[in-house]
């Protein structure tokens, strides 16, 4: 018999006890939910679901429009309208139970807060339902800023925003200028002085943070509470991250690739917890940031970053289902939003770079290196295994040891991780963004230049030869932002040939 959803939110949490010794029914497709779920809820327990609907949007023609901002408006449209229309029974079906929900369009699905097995059971029986996956709280060990230094030296330049070569890009008039990079971490201090200039929310006088700040994080919230209306930073590591994308302030610290960059943000983590769900709200608000406090339906792509950087991960064994953020993913990237992705932080050993969205080939993966370019031991490492695709990654390697960067409270500190290795590849794209204004949004053309430019570094660890460039550890190289312009130089702007017109489709 099949089993009905109850009326009202009390005789949800009734039925759910009544259900408390209830296996999944057998006319429930058991093959659409979770392994994490099923044990979820045996013996009466709940849990949080995702719940993926069978119809996903079609984006090969909106991807395809020419104009930067016509594609994200038609990007963001097709994902709006399918959403609309294809979850409109099935949240009739919930309002009518009082089941509370959260509604998203970049992956067409709703996050339920709390669902037993009779619910679990009758979505999974609906035609219109593709999967339920888990939406756990998930962690990998994200590094947090060192004692912290107010001191630096006069008008000086980080090694690793050198070593990168991006002050010569500086020098030759490119700082990032008339780019925005998005940001969705544990939160960020905004005012802090390498920051506060470059937030697209501050205006030099007074801040406004609509369209620039988002807090994914609705209950709880550490110190900075639920839905801040403010960026807050509750662990440190998001305002850590943000720094070396576009830090400066304009004297002593100068720790950011591209210092003429903007930059919003959105927060994704609690204290360093997050949860596929946040995730995907953050990912849906770069799409089309709205107001503070307002919802994705005020959503204006015009607003959208150019680049995100994105250094957190959803672990599988956390119960994180490999594939559910990836066409969150694929959905930026055909919007002209290019995915930067730190690899994670799980080597030395093959196969590493396991967690989503590292693992995708629509995000761009860095792994981490010291100074001397010598791969560091606790960055990721390829093939990728889980998704049995044997993908190489990671894409390209940054400077992610001993990264000193900004920390909340207007202080500075130093951190290792790849989480502070991509923030490099995202400030490096704001600054050949910025010199090359027609390759705005030209992600395939972008990612070939940063590979084709990087220094080849060799490898013979996880299968690789020892004498070829990409390999497993290093992907392609070491970032080399000053090479990745010269493959461009003016000729994308005036259409003379050049080195881009013989890489790799």
């Amino acid at each position: 018999m099949k089993t009905t959803l109850p009326a009202a939110p009390f005789a949800i949490a009734c039925c759910f006890v009544a259900l408390a010794s209830t296996a999944l029914p057998a006319q429930a497709d058991s093959g659409k939910v979770s392994p994490w779920i099923t044990a979820a809820v045996a013996d009466g327990g709940s849990t949080e679901i995702l719940v993926v609907l069978s119809e996903q949007a079609d984006l090969r023609s909106a991807s395809a429009v020419p104009e930067l901002s016509a594609r994200r408006r038609a990007v963001r449209d097709a994902l709006w309208e399918t959403a609309q229309r294809s979850q409109q029974a099935l949240r009739a079906r919930l309002d009518a139970a009082g089941v509370p929900y959260r509604s998203f369009s970049i992956v067409n699905a709703l996050h339920i807060p709390n669902a037993g097995a009779a619910l679990v059971a009758e979505l999974a029986a609906r035609p219109d339902v593709a999967r339920i996956e888990a939406n756990p709280r998930t962690r990998r060990a994200l590094p947090q800023p060192s004692a912290g230094s107010k001191a630096g030296q006069l008008e000086s330049v980080e090694w690793n925003v050198s070593l990168i070569r991006a002050p010569e890009m500086w020098a030759a008039g490119h700082t990032g200028q008339g780019i925005v990079v998005g940001n969705q971490d544990t939160g960020f201090d905004w005012s802090h002085p390498a920051l506060k200039q470059q937030y697209r929310g501050w205006n030099g006088t007074s801040a406004d943070h609509d369209y620039s700040w988002h807090d994914a994080i609705h209950s709880g919230g550490g110190v900075c509470g639920p839905d801040s209306p403010t960026p807050c930073d509750d662990y440190g590591h998001g305002t850590l991250t943000v720094g070396v994308s576009i830090g400066d302030d304009g004297g002593a610290n100068k720790i950011g690739v591209a210092p003429g960059a903007r930059w919003i943000g959105c927060r994704n983590m609690e204290q360093g917890w997050g949860t596929p769900a946040t995730y995907l709200e953050c990912l849906e608000f770069f799409l089309a940031p709205y107001p503070v406090g307002g919802t994705p339906a005020q959503g204006n792509p015009a607003m959208a970053p150019d680049v995100t950087n994105n250094s957190w991960t959803c672990p599988p064994d956390e119960g994180c289902s490999w594939d559910t953020l990836q066409a969150a993913i694929e959905a930026q990237r055909a919007a002209g939003i290019m995915t930067v992705v730190a690899a994670g932080n799980d080597g030395p050993s093959c196969s590493t770079v396991q967690d989503p969205p590292a693992i995708y080939d629509a995000a761009f993966s860095v792994g981490a290196t010291d100074s001397g370019d010598g791969i560091s031991s606790f960055s990721g490492r390829g093939p990728v295994a889980i998704d049995g695709s044997g993908r190489m990654k990671p894409d390209i390697c940054a400077p992610g040891d001993n990264i000193r960067s900004s920390a909340p409270g207007g202080d500075y500190a130093a951190a290792s991780g790849t989480s502070l290795a991509a923030p490099h590849v995202a400030g490096a794209v704001a600054l050949l963004w910025s010199a090359s204004p027609a390759l705005r949004g030209r992600i395939d053309l972008t990612e070939q230049a940063l590979a084709r430019s990087a220094v080849d570094l060799y490898s013979t660890e996880c299968g690789d030869p020892g004498d070829a460039v990409p390999n497993n550890v290093y992907g392609w190289g070491r970032l080399d932002a000053m090479a990745a312009h010269w493959i461009f130089g003016d000729g994308f702007e005036t259409g003379a040939p050049w080195a881009w017109s013989t890489m790799v489709p």
